[in-house]
């Protein structure tokens, strides 16, 4: 029996199918969300996969049908340069889904990578606890957090043999990816664990190693950043295109 029955699994055909089942979802959580708390409350995904599923969502058919003034974006990582750089993550956002949609501004909530890491770090979370509204010792509950998986098993900007895998306290960690010698922010596990709703987008051949090593029959995938993701009041929902699926046991 895999480790992950109790996650939703959904193997996608293609890129197109993956992004339309996730902009689907994104509209009927915000729905819901909105319904419930007044406002939906989004930690967004770097990467290509995820860009393409923002200019789905940011063009007419789907845009049209979302109240932007109650959805609140936030980041789950960010590299450290300035955001107008080529490999800033929020620059991406802003020009696949933020340019495109009616979002007033103060409803952006980008890390601020130009910033010492160290400063940055202690500013997004203390700007966590003032937008979520927090008494000490909660965390806070994401109604939907974007998630990619790496070719190592990584996902936001937690990687394989990172310290911040094993941050408990803090929220938000500074990490230096060595293989790329580069710094980033990210969201900790305590946070992403917290989430409502967590939806990994996963495209590619490339990923199909990974994946059947993510949900193996062995322990394997418990020791892969992605495989720490088990929110204990939360749904996770795997969507897969059937390239990345190869050799995985679902339907």
């Amino acid at each position: 029996m895999s480790k992950f029955t109790e996650h939703e699994i959904i193997v996608c055909q293609d890129i197109e199918e993956l992004n339309r089942k996730a902009a689907e979802r994104f509209i009927a959580l915000a729905a819901d969300a909105i319904s419930r708390s007044g406002r939906f409350t989004v930690a967004l995904s770097g990467g290509s996969t995820p860009k393409a599923l923002y200019s789905l969502i940011a063009s007419p058919a789907y845009r049209e049908r979302l109240d932007w003034s109650r959805i609140h974006l936030f980041w789950g990582d960010e590299r450290c340069v300035p955001p107008d750089h080529a490999e800033s993550n929020f620059r991406m956002v802003q020009e696949s889904l933020l340019s495109r949609i009616p979002i007033p501004s103060e409803n952006i909530h980008r890390m601020m990578g130009e910033k010492e890491p160290e400063q940055a770090r202690q500013e997004y979370e203390e700007y966590l606890k003032q937008s979520f509204r927090l008494p000490p010792g909660e965390v806070p509950r994401f109604d939907l957090i974007l998630l990619g998986l790496g070719e190592d098993g990584h996902t936001a900007s937690l990687f394989p043999g990172s310290a911040a895998l094993n941050e408990k306290e803090h929220w938000v960690a500074t990490v230096y990816v060595k293989k790329l010698k580069a710094q980033r922010l990210t969201l900790t596990l305590p946070v992403i664990n917290a989430a409502a709703q967590i939806i990994f987008l996963v495209a590619g051949q490339s990923k199909s190693a990974i994946v059947k090593k993510l949900f193996g029959a062995d322990s394997v995938g418990y020791e892969l950043p992605a495989g720490k993701v088990r929110p204990a009041n939360g749904i996770v929902t795997w969507l897969i295109t059937q390239d990345a699926a190869a050799g995985l046991a679902v339907t």
